[in-house]
């Protein structure tokens, strides 16, 4: 049943997705792309059962042209959204990956609270290999953001949107209660009906405060509490060294933030350009990884995700197959600004991705990292390979290609294939070389006798020398609607 009201508030409905997947492997491991971007659902021990439960209502939808605009603009509207995910196999799971409420102000602005899905960059969200900071590879942190989700003016020449977030990491770290600040501001240049449009943007992500037993001894942390207070905050929003400070209280900050920033930052630049054509279109990126200054300094500026994804807009063939989008992409990560770091523009190196001196579990979340799933937890890898900090191998090459379509305006399909070198990291470098080659293919199709319901298979493949030799498969059906 649908309810609605007058046209003038719209349509509110409550949309519901229940899934039950059955999930099968050569070994205890889950292949790499059963398990990457899926937002810590699918754990790194395949399960043998899952069972995922959504809910949410979106704001109204306006039906009539006559409703009234200025009430449109005016209006404060509402949505939220949960979901609860329950793995049973050589453990028992329930996660919450998905609980928050949505406010929206006006038709601009939107606040929401909870957990969320998200993909943070210029990517495309679909095949990537992953957007390098944020890329839904781990269970979403509890956040209050406040956003401007669409480009602004919407049918300007110029258009801006970004966010500004407020969030706490889990317990039980190796230092606890710590927070995150997040904010991100993008451009487009180009009015929306322009075949050709540019966009740019920043995304910036710190890891902050919070305290540790672990670090007094080290003289890094004083009163087993890290910077905290509201100035200190201030510091953290503005990325400010504190080096050249005279200003530093010397018996509340420690050494080491003293000498670098307040808390573990890091993000991406993004670029990227898009081409709208009457049978294809063309997205092509570019993400500039920093960590510290070294991409100020450009000293690491072969580090980075390529991608370029090409989508055919002709209608489909009933009686064929239909490639519906082409991706290619390429991280690299292996320079890191070299292998010395000292205070000068030219040798300031050893960047160390998602690693960190202080926060010691690394850019993660209940062990899984939250950026791109290429830098790995130190125990995904093969346990003959040097184990150090929270990840590894943050020294990776990754060819990626990911293919999606349709085979006889029935079928749906999604096929992913990466190959990897990894070198470990500049701390522990690996002996050789390390090549893995990773592989996912998806099909799917409607169920005719049960409406709204869609049969899914999947098997994954894992060959190389990083992880064990593994394949698995995934066999499940959704039920969508709303009532």
């Amino acid at each position: 049943m649908t309810g609605q009201t007058s046209s003038a508030q719209g349509v509110r409905q409550v949309r519901y997705q229940t899934e039950v997947s059955v999930y099968g492997a050569s070994s205890a491991n889950t292949p790499f792309w059963l398990r990457s971007n899926q937002y810590g659902i699918v754990p790194d021990e395949t399960p043998f059962m899952a069972l995922r439960q959504s809910i949410s209502q979106d704001y109204r939808t306006i039906l009539s042209r006559t409703d009234s605009l200025k009430a449109i603009k005016r209006r404060i509207d509402f949505g939220w959204g949960a979901q609860a995910v329950i793995n049973t196999g050589y453990s028992y799971q329930l996660l919450i990956p998905e609980a928050y409420l949505k406010l929206k102000l006006g038709r601009s602005m939107e606040v929401w609270a909870g957990r969320r899905r998200e993909i943070i960059g210029l990517v495309d969200s679909t095949l990537s290999s992953g957007s390098y900071a944020w890329s839904g590879n781990a269970l979403p942190l509890t956040k209050v953001q406040f956003a401007v989700p669409d480009y602004l003016p919407r049918k300007g020449l110029i258009g801006f949107k970004g966010f500004y977030a407020h969030g706490w990491f889990e317990s039980g770290r190796f230092v606890n209660n710590a927070l995150l600040h997040q904010k991100a501001l993008y451009g487009r240049f180009g009015k929306p009906n322009w075949r050709v449009k540019l966009y740019a943007g920043i995304n910036h992500q710190v890891m902050w405060g919070g305290h540790s037993d672990h670090l007094v001894n080290n003289a890094t942390i004083k009163n087993n509490q890290l910077p905290n207070q509201f100035s200190d905050y201030v510091n953290v929003v503005l990325a400010r060294p504190l080096a050249d400070r005279t200003d530093v209280d010397t018996n509340r900050i420690s050494h080491f933030d003293q000498e670098n920033r307040i808390g573990n930052h890091l993000g991406t630049v993004d670029l990227a350009f898009e081409y709208t054509g009457k049978s294809f279109s063309i997205f092509a990126y570019r993400q500039n990884i920093y960590e510290d200054g070294s991409l100020f300094y450009l000293t690491n500026i072969q580090d980075g995700l390529n991608g370029l994804r090409i989508r055919n807009r002709r209608p489909g063939n009933p009686s064929g197959i239909r490639i519906g989008d082409l991706l290619l992409e390429y991280l690299y990560t292996q320079s890191q600004g070299g292998s010395l770091f000292l205070e000068n523009a030219a040798q300031r190196g050893r960047d160390n991705y998602f690693n960190h001196s202080q926060y010691q579990d690394g850019w993660s979340r209940y062990g899984q990292t939250i950026g791109t799933p290429f830098i790995s937890p130190s125990p995904m890898s093969r346990s003959d390979l040097p184990q150090y900090g929270f990840t590894n191998n943050n020294r990776v090459a990754v060819m990626h290609l990911g293919v999606s379509g349709q085979v006889l305006d029935f079928f749906s399909f999604q096929f992913k294939a990466s190959y990897s070198e990894n070198l470990g990291t500049y701390e522990q470098p690996f002996l050789r070389p390390i090549r893995q080659f990773s592989s996912l293919l998806s099909i799917s199709s409607p169920v005719a006798i049960l409406k709204g319901a869609t049969a899914r298979a999947s098997v994954a493949t894992d060959l190389g020398d990083l992880y064990d030799n593994t394949t698995g498969f995934s066999i499940g059906i959704s039920k969508t609607g709303h009532f």
